[in-house]
């Protein structure tokens, strides 16, 4: 996967935070839209991290991505 890989949930919804409010999310108190982009958990890896996936319309806000590997149950499954 190519993201933005961090190893706290804080770090995280920073980096959540940092495309809402340069896209000005939300837009209204009762949104429905109140992100722009939205943080995973890889709670298979070893260690647990958190990661937003690229989008181009995010790299000038979160800077470099980077590649990782993140295992889901399918590919944990095919490992056992």
């Amino acid at each position: 996967m190519i993201g933005y890989k961090y190893n706290t949930e804080a770090k995280a919804i920073e980096g959540r935070k940092k495309c809402a409010d340069y896209y000005g999310l939300p837009k209204e108190k009762n949104s429905t839209t109140i992100y722009w982009v939205d943080y995973e958990v890889a709670d298979l890896n070893e260690p647990i991290f958190w990661y937003i996936q690229a989008d181009e319309s995010i790299f000038n806000i979160l800077g470099e991505t980077t590649e990782f590997k993140v295992i889901d149950n399918e590919l944990k499954d095919k490992e056992n």
